[in-house]
């Protein structure tokens, strides 16, 4: 029996070309806590992938820390953060944001196919009262690229819901756990993705995308990157070996690695929801990155991992399957067999 691995791209290996990064890394010795010489290559690196000359990027072991720490620095105490309500930071990060922002509420707004839009962020900002020392006072949306439904925001809906942002003095953050997935599908630059459609910070998704461990923060605003200098520390991120780190996430940038590993991801997704389709299969919504939604009976998913394939239940009657940057052709083959033998 073959076994297909569609529960996480967490499931996946590490892509051979970080690790030979970490391995050329560690020749020699470096300065620590981030004053090593790979690291300060990262911080250039990343100013010309993102085309900002004044970006900062500051390195975290962990997608969650990389988002409680951006939005720690973006809201006071007091403050919100608006979110899709099915958004990650609301629903599985245990309150991360709340602890390091020092009791910051997370407010979760609907929206269709997971994603949030200007005018449903102006209605819930409509609703709020402002000045009022009693209600928290919002002070970030956070956008998910891509959603948590597997679907993407085009730029032009980040400048909207940004735009609306600006209106109330607002901050918009971006949760970038798939972010290579969403600019190798849109085929846009990763600024018109970010700071040109009006993102202060990106939490920069790596170890679902091939990375071992290693995420980051990037800032294009310097108030958040003075705030963020001192919050990593304090955290515990500051890795006192940061260079293994920051090597990971070089070699993550360089030569396009990254968006080559998605765009394999999300082509393996392609072809598996193309085949669900043609066999009648139920999707939620059209996969544009590398998750879909099928919605099938109890029975049905358990003859399918009878039959080899692993994937997530994330709700009655709903799986979710996720491809990586490891999912083959013979992968998809045998599911799309598999779930042929059972439709």
């Amino acid at each position: 029996m073959t076994t297909v691995e569609l529960r996480s791209d967490n499931a996946a290996g590490v892509a051979p070309q970080i690790l030979a990064a970490v391995a050329a890394a560690n020749a020699g010795s470096a300065l620590g806590y981030g004053g090593d010489e790979v690291t300060a290559r990262l911080e250039q690196h990343v100013r010309e992938v993102f085309e900002h000359p004044a970006a900062r990027v500051f390195p975290v072991v962990t997608g969650t820390a990389a988002n409680a720490l951006a939005l720690s620095a973006m809201c006071p105490p007091w403050g919100a953060v608006l979110c899709h309500a099915g958004a990650h930071i609301l629903t599985s990060e245990a309150n991360a944001t709340a602890m390091f922002g020092g009791g910051v509420l997370m407010h979760g707004v609907p929206g269709e196919a997971g994603r949030l839009s200007a005018d449903g962020v102006r209605a819930a900002l409509d609703a709020v009262w402002w000045g009022d020392n009693h209600v928290s006072q919002p002070a970030v949306v956070s956008l998910t690229q891509a959603t948590e439904q597997g679907t993407l925001y085009p730029v032009a809906e980040v400048a909207a819901v940004a735009a609306v942002a600006a209106e109330r003095g607002m901050k918009v953050h971006l949760d970038g756990a798939r972010f290579a997935n969403a600019v190798a599908a849109l085929g846009c630059s990763p600024a018109d993705l970010t700071w040109r459609a009006g993102v202060s910070a990106l939490s920069l998704g790596a170890i679902k995308n091939g990375g071992l461990s290693a995420e980051a923060v990037v800032t294009f605003d310097e108030t958040v990157a003075a705030e963020l200098y001192y919050r990593t520390k304090r955290a515990g991120q500051v890795s006192s070996k940061m260079r293994f780190q920051s090597a990971q996430l070089l070699a993550y940038l360089t030569d396009d690695l990254w968006l080559h590993l998605a765009g394999s991801s999300n082509r393996a997704m392609a072809r598996l929801g193309d085949g669900l389709t043609r066999l009648g299969a139920h999707l939620e919504d059209r996969p544009e990155a590398n998750i879909a939604f099928v919605r099938l009976d109890a029975a049905t998913a358990d003859r399918l991992r009878a039959a080899g394939l692993l994937f997530y239940d994330t709700a009655p009657g709903t799986i979710r399957l996720v491809t990586s940057w490891q999912t083959s052709d013979e992968d998809v083959d045998a599911a799309l067999a598999a779930f042929a033998d059972v439709l």
